[in-house]
């Protein structure tokens, strides 16, 4: 790696689907030793666990993680990250890579890449990662956010609509069918919620206030947009996995594990 990158893991106790999820057995160990394991075997100089709980720290101390302890009032991983910027007193072109503590199953080259393009894009703030979308009904799907890229590959918009638009393709007749039932070619793509930051940019992050776009579409990234902050995307270079966010995605995760341990 070109840059330097540390490596931070927010973790929290709260859940409301999955109560105390960083704690949860996967294969034996606790989730967040899993992504810890993860992030440890990237080019990352440094991996924090970032956590309010004292369970979390105890457990997380005694796999050998680095624990930075933070607030319990904050609304999201990158106002967490903002504490732990400041609390270590980083330098403003450090760069930080988010990693959410959910995601056991995260491929190590995906936390590289985030943290290249960030390196290799000077104006950019922060940098994230996309994947292709190939069928229509992924496309579709509100809960898969979209991403419009410029040729210079900085973000132009993120959304839960299916974007772009094709009109010649996509517009209903009135029988509210789709005119096409093709695959969707090339030119759409997903977005992977697993973002590098510079250190400047989170402590100007505290200070900006919730974007009109932001709360309609609920993605804090567009908050950077809004305010003027450019954004680089790198395409994945392999599948994303999904992370753990309801008991099945939490049954799916045991299964794959305990399967490829066979």
């Amino acid at each position: 790696m070109s840059q330097a990158f540390t490596v931070v893991i927010p973790a929290r106790f709260a859940s409301q689907r999955l109560p105390g999820k960083p704690l949860l057995e996967i294969a034996g160990r606790p989730m967040i030793e899993h992504v810890w394991q993860r992030a440890m075997a990237s080019g990352a100089a440094r991996v924090l666990i970032a956590t309010d709980n004292e369970q979390i720290a105890t457990v997380a101390r005694g796999f050998g993680a680095e624990v930075v302890m933070t607030r319990e009032d904050h609304v999201n991983g990158t106002s967490r990250l903002t504490e732990v910027v400041d609390s270590l007193g980083l330098e403003n072109d450090a760069c930080l890579v988010n990693v959410q503590g959910d995601e056991p199953l995260l491929p190590s080259s995906m936390i590289d890449r985030v943290a290249e393009s960030l390196g290799e894009d000077n104006g950019a703030a922060m940098a994230t990662l996309a994947e292709p979308i190939v069928d229509r009904a992924t496309l579709m799907r509100s809960s898969v956010v979209k991403v419009v890229c410029s040729q210079q590959g900085r973000a132009l918009y993120f959304s839960r609509a299916p974007i772009p638009w094709d009109r010649d393709r996509f517009d209903l007749p009135a029988s509210g069918q789709a005119h096409d039932t093709h695959d969707l070619g090339q030119g759409w793509f997903r977005h992977i919620g697993i973002y590098a930051y510079r250190a400047s940019f989170l402590r100007d992050y505290q200070h900006l206030p919730v974007a009109p776009v932001e709360a309609c579409e609920q993605l804090e990234q567009l908050r950077a947009l809004y305010h003027g902050y450019a954004i680089s995307v790198a395409v994945a270079t392999e599948q994303y996995p999904a992370g753990v966010d309801t008991p099945e995605d939490l049954a799916r995760v045991r299964e794959w594990m305990t399967r490829s341990s066979d």
